[in-house]
């Protein structure tokens, strides 16, 4: 990857993260706080394959023909990337049920006024 490749890469994460924990922590509702933390997951991601990038690198497959000289890319952070996003969007699915759950207890999903209804009931 050539230097401006990195820089507007590492930029675009950077913006990405930000957004993302923006949304987490701005926002009172609760789905729009998932979608905030799939934002800052994408961003890491994205993050995490672009350091693995090597210029000029090759898939490691060994062959009869063996060049000493060339440079081969890891493959294990590809590999532990799609392990995350498994796990992702598992996470994602768990947050939304737990949000179905809390609209059927509370009738909404806004964070502000599931605090309001938690009050009054202590009082």
């Amino acid at each position: 990857m050539t230097d401006w490749h990195a820089i507007i890469t590492y930029w675009a994460v950077i913006t990405l993260l930000v957004f993302g924990l923006y949304i987490v922590t701005a926002s009172s509702n609760l789905v729009k706080k998932i979608i905030g933390l799939n934002i800052f997951q994408a961003a890491v991601f994205v993050m995490y394959i672009s350091m693995a990038k090597i210029l000029n690198g090759t898939a490691p497959i060994i062959t009869d023909k063996i060049n000493e000289f060339s440079a081969y890319s890891n493959p294990l952070p590809h590999v532990l990337i799609l392990t995350a996003i498994v796990v992702g969007v598992s996470t994602t699915a768990l947050g939304l049920a737990l949000i179905v759950r809390i609209k059927q207890s509370y009738n909404t999903i806004e964070e502000t006024e599931i605090r309001q209804q938690e009050q009054t009931e202590k009082e």
